[in-house]
């Protein structure tokens, strides 16, 4: 039989550890998501990359300071009823994204969009439309 040393991290023995341990493989970083700023004449849009999410995973506000907040958070479970007995590792995904962006002076609040479609939250900033305002100026015809 062999030997059985426990860690004082974990309540699974050592040798559970070595064999489920996956230092060796390459971990994935998280990043924050891409996120792309379009500008033309009427609007602008924002555009952040989130494969897999649908339009529940997301809240979009402004906040008191007049900045855009972005959310997204997604809770997903490995399920598999398929196995008999107790899991000894079991993988779980959480993500959680935030991102505030200042809104410019120029955005109607009041029109703000926002969809996600194709694996790409789209949310349309459009501008105030512009009045043209008479010249302050005033010409006097000299006699």
């Amino acid at each position: 039989m062999l030997p059985v040393r426990r860690t004082t991290n974990t309540w699974l023995p050592e040798i559970f550890n070595d064999f489920f341990d996956n230092s060796w493989m390459e971990r994935p970083t998280y990043t924050a998501p891409a996120i792309n700023v379009l500008e033309n004449d009427k609007a602008y849009e924002v555009e952040i990359a989130a494969p897999g999410h649908t339009k529940d995973d997301f809240h979009v506000h402004i906040d008191e300071e007049n900045n855009l907040c972005i959310e997204m958070e997604k809770k997903a479970e490995n399920k598999e009823d398929k196995h008999h007995g107790r899991y000894l590792r079991r993988e779980f995904s959480y993500e959680k994204f935030q991102q505030m962006l200042l809104l410019p002076d120029d955005v109607d609040a009041e029109k703000i969009e926002a969809k996600v479609e194709h694996g790409v939250l789209t949310v349309h900033l459009p501008k105030l439309e512009k009045v043209e305002k008479p010249s302050p100026v005033k010409q006097i015809a000299v006699q």
